[in-house]
């Protein structure tokens, strides 16, 4: 259960360059080149929103990875260091077609933010994909 006493997570301004080829690259499992190009360079041109942990996760359809999984864990030291994470890269849904959102990168910190506190307000960019 989220303790809300934890520590606050902090949040760099924009995400980190190595970011963007990440998303590509789990993208490129799901899409071909091109449209994983037009989506990359639609989250680069995104601006900053924000959303809360369990929306994503949900919207995502995505299950709360364990605490103790070693890139969450990295992140919750993190949080607890008080360095800032990267902003979460995101490709939205398609609620009539169910088509579940994405997580093109940032799936571990969503999960450590999570554990801090489910409604942690967690900024992402959020690019359509294609139809």
């Amino acid at each position: 259960m989220p303790d809300d006493n934890k520590d606050e997570v902090r949040w760099l301004a924009q995400p980190e360059d190595q970011d963007y080829p990440s998303a590509a690259d789990y993208l490129s499992l799901l899409e071909s080149d091109d449209v994983v190009a037009t989506i990359v360079a639609a989250l680069k041109d995104a601006t900053i929103q924000h959303r809360k942990a369990k929306d994503i996760l949900r919207a995502a359809r995505l299950a709360l990875l364990p605490e103790d999984n070693a890139h969450v864990a990295s992140d919750l030291k993190k949080i607890k260091e008080g360095k800032k994470l990267s902003p979460i890269l995101m490709v939205k849904g398609d609620l009539a077609r169910g088509i579940p959102a994405q997580v093109a990168d940032g799936y571990h910190r969503v999960c450590a933010s999570y554990y801090t506190n489910e409604n942690t307000d967690i900024p992402l960019k959020l690019a359509d994909a294609p139809r």
